[in-house]
């Protein structure tokens, strides 16, 4: 039992490398490439800290050279997954009392690893693995994923320290307990760092933890394992599984020990998994936690008073980095027409000048899309697109998946604002543009709030502060993180807590206190000095 109040490091986020050429990280992260897409790699199921090999097999090929095999992974069986809930829930019984500066220690530990010596294995394998280039695996898969655990922690600390007012006859504390059970991670390909971040943060206030990795995230998720057990988080924590979605999830919905989901995915898919949880709740001991991050039909609006350069630029990064393939990326964008020309030259100049390959090669700044589900689906919409006299294709256009999956970066502009890709999310490199009469701000600001579903993220481009003011409270429910004057993509942990509301999720914003406060329950301890020994009241006195 630790005696003391302990100081954890001030959280700082991690510096973003350069990766310039001649620079030593650059080197670093190629060599690291070249090793793994040079060599083939098996990763079995993590279970009661042992690898657990199933025999049955899928094969890890990077999206931009889908025919090369660089490893596999083992599916798992329903009995591996009952072996996963078993082991969490039996490790639970020290993991929970364990001192909470010891788990500190351990991911603050898995913060400096990832920093230091693993940086350019997490980076090079998110590169190969999830196509990102250079630039957007360090600002995720590096940076991002230290900021989680250095924050975290100190986001602990600090909801530790929040106790109630006491008195000089009883002193009031609160303990925040793990949750009574197991808890379920459900992760995405697009984020290490989400990745990392969804386990382990449930981890650290002494949860245990299934996880269920997206099958395009499999070869970073085993480094992130990997950093996980020589941090020194104990076996049985931390289990992860593979294989077939709805068998894991119909068996750990199905135990009555199941105390929370931490999903990140498609809406549909959280939706179907709450509706399960909802037709199971008289199974459970307890009332289950349930967060999620999902969809985002994400927006730019300019209002005339912006400057066109910089609007073609928020549109140019938010729109196509890593491919369209954030959740807060700018699918659809609103321009004045006062001001569409020159934002169209310069956007048009931007995608242009665009290179297109594996990240392997540091001159391309886009890759290709995850898999071949993604570019079927982004394909047709395109097809869809050219065929329409609604829409007009203005850059782009093409597609070509004989080598790898890759989409031109797609700009589209329609004559209307409800047009499907307006509406829709596609989670690709297609951005769809409608060009708004200048006095009609007002009725296009109620048009970016009721065009979508979802809430997450979208900016406003503008020099007026009565523009940007009516902006903001006109598009208070349309954006959890809304962004004024730059682009809707990029929170960073600790200055830009994420999350949105609507068909975008429950808005618990990751990177936040308020995140970790759905992983534990308070408990209440009253300790009164001198016990009373008269059960009347002064009122009963004659």
């Amino acid at each position: 039992m630790g005696k003391g109040f302990f100081n954890v490091p001030i959280a700082v986020n991690e510096p973003v490398k350069s990766y310039a050429p001649g620079t030593p990280e650059r080197t670093a992260v190629l060599e690291a490439y070249k090793t793994m897409y040079n060599s083939k790699i098996e990763i079995p199921l993590y279970i009661n800290g042992k690898y657990v090999s199933t025999g049955n097999t899928k094969p890890i090929s990077p999206p931009h050279d889908h025919q090369h095999i660089v490893g596999s992974y083992h599916l798992a069986e329903k009995h591996h997954v009952e072996d996963a809930i078993a082991t969490a829930l039996e490790a639970r019984k020290k993991w929970s009392k364990i001192p909470w500066e010891q788990r500190a220690g351990i991911f603050l530990k898995a913060a400096e690893l990832v920093a230091g010596p693993y940086r350019a294995k997490i980076n090079a394998a998110t590169m190969m693995g999830q196509s990102k280039n250079i630039h957007q695996a360090e600002i995720d898969s590096a940076c991002e994923l230290v900021d989680f655990l250095r924050f975290n922690v100190q986001y602990m600390t600090d909801i530790y320290m929040e106790q109630p007012e006491s008195t000089s006859d009883a002193w009031n504390r609160v303990e925040y307990r793990p949750l009574e059970g197991f808890t379920y991670a459900v992760t995405p390909f697009n984020f290490t760092a989400i990745a990392g971040n969804l386990p382990s943060c449930m981890a650290l206030m002494g949860n245990v933890v299934v996880w269920k990795p997206s099958d395009s995230q499999v070869y970073s998720a085993k480094v992130i394992m990997d950093i996980f057990e020589e941090a020194g988080v104990p076996p049985g924590v931390i289990n992860v599984v593979f294989g077939d979605p709805e068998m894991i999830s119909n068996t750990v919905l199905s135990s009555p020990d199941f105390s929370g989901l931490h999903f990140t995915g498609s809406t549909f898919v959280f939706k179907e998994l709450w509706k399960q949880i909802g037709n199971n709740i008289h199974n459970y001991k307890t009332y289950p936690r349930i967060v999620g991050e999902t969809g985002g039909k994400d927006f730019i609006i300019a209002h005339n008073s912006a400057v066109p350069k910089q609007v073609s630029t928020a549109l140019s990064r938010g729109a196509f980095e890593f491919q369209g393939q954030k959740c807060s990326a700018a699918s659809r964008a609103y321009i004045p027409k006062s001001i569409w020309g020159d934002v169209k030259k310069y956007l048009l100049e931007d995608v242009k000048s665009f290179k297109i390959g594996s990240p392997e090669d540091m001159d391309n700044f886009i890759t290709a899309v995850i898999h071949e589900g993604s570019f079927d689906k982004l394909a047709k919409y395109i097809d869809a697109a050219k065929n329409d006299n609604e829409a007009e294709i203005i850059a782009g256009g093409n597609y070509d998946k004989s080598k790898g999956y890759f989409v031109e970066p797609t700009v589209i502009v329609t004559q209307d604002p409800k047009y499907t890709t307006m509406c829709t999310e596609l989670f690709g490199p297609v951005l769809t543009i409608y060009v708004y009469e200048d006095d009609a701000y007002a009725e296009t600001l109620k048009l970016v709030d009721e065009t979508s579903d979802y809430g997450l993220t979208g900016a406003i481009l503008s020099t007026d502060r009565y523009a940007i003011t009516e902006a903001t409270d006109a598009l208070q429910n349309s954006a959890g993180n809304f962004y004024i004057n730059d682009k809707c993509t990029g929170a960073v942990v600790g200055q830009q807590p994420f999350g949105g509301a609507r068909a975008s999720g429950t808005n618990d914003k990751a990177g936040s206190a308020q995140n970790l406060m759905r992983w534990v329950s308070p408990r209440l301890i009253k300790e009164t000095f001198v016990t009373p020994t008269d059960y009347r009241y002064p009122f009963l006195g004659e």
